[in-house]
């Protein structure tokens, strides 16, 4: 199984970033697709996940209304479009795939490499 993140790059405070996720090696349509983030000196967290039914979890934190979470299950490939950026969003972003419910770090079952995302002011 691999999941290629990519689509990441410096920004501006204010622009926006597509990242792709390209799935390969497993039935794509039938997995739950969740983005995590993991800043310099902080732990990975949730940005959001969109499941094998097309149903959006946002994350808890002020990222909605700004990220959107969409997937195409016939390119296998999912998608987080980010808008209005800061630079508390910089992180590298990663994609991951899990058969279960939850998106917890500790619970996907399969991860990219991740994405450097970087936001200047």
């Amino acid at each position: 199984v691999q999941l290629q993140a990519s689509g990441g790059g410096l920004v501006q405070a204010g622009g926006s970033l597509r990242l792709s996720c390209a799935a390969s090696g497993l039935t794509f349509s039938r997995y739950n697709l969740g983005w995590f983030r993991q800043a310099p000196g902080k732990e990975r967290e949730f940005v959001g996940g969109i499941g094998w039914t097309g149903g959006v979890t946002n994350s808890p934190y002020s990222i909605k209304g700004r990220f959107t979470i969409s997937r195409d299950n016939a390119l296998n490939t999912v998608y987080l479009q980010m808008n209005n950026l800061k630079p508390e969003d910089t992180a590298v972003y990663y994609c991951a795939a899990t058969m279960g419910s939850v998106y917890k770090t500790s619970g996907m079952d399969y991860w990219g490499k991740g994405t450097q995302v970087t936001v200047s002011s």
